[in-house]
């Protein structure tokens, strides 16, 4: 568990891959509790050095089956999402039928793109969906945009926290919320300024100033 609490705790995770770490560690305890019962100590070795009792093994199998379960019952309103994040993750392999209704002609028309689906290879999946045009897939966009920010993974989470407890110090108490959360935004995120951008804009506009006051 505590590999896969790890794992979860990776930046930039998205919550289908989140979900697939969580599904690859509850077949992992289906599979070893299995082989528990069999008496099949592979990939046990503590086990191996020390054999354990049948009534033993019995009981372990019993202790993983109910972390299974556990498991299984917390990631629940998982599963009712699954199709859906199937399609945002794999939108060129994905059934069309198992589809939600509103963008099964735009993901026919997705899935007929060579163009796009070499841009699929070569990018990453938020350069993908942002470079889809409105007009061409707006309930492609809205679909993606809706599970790519579900939640992620609990790294923001920590890396927030810590930032929370570095700024707001003994010597920062009077720091207001509507400044710590604009802090915590800017240290949490990962946006690069335009900078060329801004600059034309200034630029554009003191000479619209110049221009009134001549």
């Amino acid at each position: 568990m505590n590999e896969l609490n790890t794992k979860l705790q990776g930046k930039g995770l998205f919550v289908h891959e989140m979900h697939s770490l969580v599904k690859a560690f509850m077949r992992k305890m289906q599979f070893l509790s299995s082989q528990l019962e069999s008496n099949t100590l592979t990939h046990m070795q503590t086990l191996k050095e020390v054999p354990p009792s049948a009534d033993h093994l019995r009981r372990y199998s019993s202790m993983l089956g109910a972390l299974h379960d556990e498991f299984s019952r917390r990631f629940e309103d998982l599963r009712t999402i699954e199709d859906e994040m199937h399609m945002i993750s794999s939108p060129f392999t994905c059934s069309v039928d198992n589809a939600p209704s509103d963008v099964q002609l735009e993901l026919i028309d997705l899935q007929s793109d060579a163009v796009l689906a070499e841009h699929f290879k070569s990018g990453s999946l938020l350069d993908f969906y942002s470079s889809l045009k409105e007009e061409n897939f707006p309930n492609m966009r809205r679909h993606a945009q809706k599970m790519l920010v579900l939640f992620g993974s609990t790294y923001i989470c920590e890396q927030t926290f810590s930032t929370m407890k570095f700024t707001k110090s003994s010597y920062r108490s009077s720091l207001t919320d509507d400044h710590l959360s604009a802090v915590l935004r800017i240290s949490t995120s990962y946006i690069q300024p335009d900078f060329d951008a801004l600059v034309k804009a200034q630029q554009r506009l003191d000479f619209s100033h110049e221009e009134k006051i001549t």
